[in-house]
């Protein structure tokens, strides 16, 4: 399989930097994960401050798995014991080819505590703290309310499929955890979006194109998947933002 070959070697050339973890969060750790149309989302504890030759170490690494199928779909962000517990700190993180920095949010934080895959090393109980109920809850509301709806008024994203398919599987999981105090995986998300009122002609068209291998959208049905997209996802979003 390309995902556990691809794996493999990614931990075997990461072992000479002395990795005190490493951990699988999102889809592949949340029972979703699809190969090559899911991510493979890792976070890696390092035992040493990540300065100038661990960050050149790092980013040849990932330049010589290049070659690997499904390579490009390998995201990793590189933690210390030190700095883990620092909610609010940019961590060198390699994504979509590139090096760059960014935060674990609330978010991938919970997921790791309640469904983390251990891929090596110590478990993130051991590593991260707990992440408060009121921290996550106070994340997904700024996520919606300062990022996704800010981006429904920007037509041009929601003829992309990844626009439509983020755009609405994350407002259902950001409803569940506000109503709930749970994470849900993208499948579920599937799920819930009916109940949410979301148009189910769009709701079908994911599913057909995530699980069941349906070719990209093209034509008129693509404008006319956007309009119903931002129609719903709008007022969505200000009713579970003033809700909560």
């Amino acid at each position: 399989m390309p995902t556990d070959a691809l794996l493999d070697r990614f931990l075997t050339a990461l072992a000479p930097l002395d990795p005190v973890a490493v951990w699988a969060h999102g889809s592949l750790a949340g029972g979703d994960y699809v190969e090559g149309r899911s991510d493979l989302d890792l976070i890696a504890v390092l035992d040493h401050p990540v300065r100038a030759r661990t960050v050149w170490r790092i980013a040849l690494l990932h330049a010589r798995l290049r070659a690997e199928p499904l390579a490009g779909r390998l995201h990793c962000t590189y933690l210390t014991p030190g700095t883990a517990a620092d909610a609010g700190r940019h961590h060198l993180t390699w994504a979509h080819q590139r090096l760059f920095r960014r935060p674990v949010t609330p978010v991938t934080r919970a997921e790791l505590h309640t469904f983390g895959r251990v891929l090596h090393g110590a478990p993130p109980g051991d590593v991260l703290p707990p992440v408060p109920d009121g921290e996550l809850a106070a994340f997904v509301v700024r996520d919606q309310r300062d990022f996704w709806r800010r981006e429904v008024d920007r037509a041009a994203n929601w003829t992309q499929d990844v626009w439509v398919d983020l755009g609405l599987l994350t407002f259902a999981r950001a409803t569940v955890t506000l109503r709930e105090g749970r994470l849900i995986s993208k499948r579920e998300a599937l799920d819930v979006l009916p109940g949410l009122g979301a148009p189910g002609e769009v709701v079908a068209d994911i599913r057909r194109r995530r699980y069941d291998g349906a070719p990209p959208p093209a034509g008129e049905w693509v404008r006319r998947r956007a309009l119903l997209t931002r129609d719903y996802l709008g007022p969505a979003i200000d009713g579970l933002v003033a809700g909560s």
